[in-house]
Order: structure tokens, then sequence, then C-alpha cells
């Protein structure tokens, strides 16, 4: 049976327990990426010579021309702000008084998404040069909040 046809003897809502077995990993690339992180505060790409590209968050294979990528760079923490927006709305769906303020920072030929902190909103430019800050290293726990946000570089 396609997948565009209802199966009319399917139940339209489940009212039970439904367990899920599955686990979420960041695969190979992902882990070495996430773990420089957490371990010493570093943001590391992958370079692609064929294409000439390096690519944050790293990878494994190059998305142009399927190389495997094995040599891993160091980036630094600081980038420049692609583009960047205002949160107006929590979670919850409540009006936050305060914006918060995400960006786009571009590091290498790739980037993050990620919150930009010390800074007033007014004060946000595009290709403004930010750094990131990083948690203390005690308070990290391997994922993309072990980097608390990017700051202007003074």
């Amino acid at each position: 049976m396609s997948l565009l046809i209802r199966d009319t003897q399917a139940p339209e809502k489940w009212f039970d327990e439904f367990p899920v077995m599955n686990r979420y990993t960041y695969g190979l690339a992902g882990e070495r990426f996430y773990r420089a992180i957490k371990d010493s505060g570093q943001i590391f790409g992958t370079r692609c010579y064929n294409c000439h590209i390096t690519y944050v968050p790293a990878r494994i294979f190059c998305e142009r021309c399927f190389t495997e990528l094995t040599d891993w760079i160091d980036v630094g923490a600081i980038g420049e702000l692609y583009t960047f927006t205002l949160l107006y709305k929590n979670l919850d769906g409540s009006i936050n008084e305060n914006p918060i303020p995400v960006g786009f920072v571009k590091i290498a030929d790739g980037g993050l998404i990620h919150l930009l902190g010390e800074m007033n909103p007014e004060e946000i430019t595009i290709g403004m040069k930010l750094k990131a800050k990083f948690k203390p290293k005690r308070d990290r726990i391997g994922s993309i909040t072990d980097i608390q946000f990017f700051i202007p570089v003074k």
C-alpha cells in the first residue's frame, strides 16, 4: 500500500502508550565535533581539498564531490554575523518583553545558528565579528548548548 493511500481500517487516534525505542546520535562527525567543544572549547571543521571548502559543523563526506573528509581543522571561535532575527515569543507562545537575538554566525565556509549575547539588539549589525563564549568546562555536556552564546569581538 502506498503512503498516499489511507488504510480505512487504521485507527485515527491512539489512546494508549506507544513505546519508542530509538536513540538519536550525532554520527561520527558530530560526535567528534561536539566532543571538541566539550573537552577543549574548540570548534572544528573538515576540509575538502577537491572543492576547497571547510565545513562547519564538520562532516564525514563532502556534499559536493562525495570525497571522504579526514582532515580536521580548528577553525577558531570567531565568526561573522551573516543574518539574525529577534525572537519576541517564548516556546509556549507567550510574549517576551525582551527580544532574544539569534543569528547565523559564518565560520569558515559554514556556520552555526545560535544565541547572541552581551549586546543590545540595537547594537547588532550584519558583518560584525562575534566570538563563541563557552560555558565553564565543568558545565559542558557535549552539545551545541556548550556554547553559551556568541558575543561581539572587542
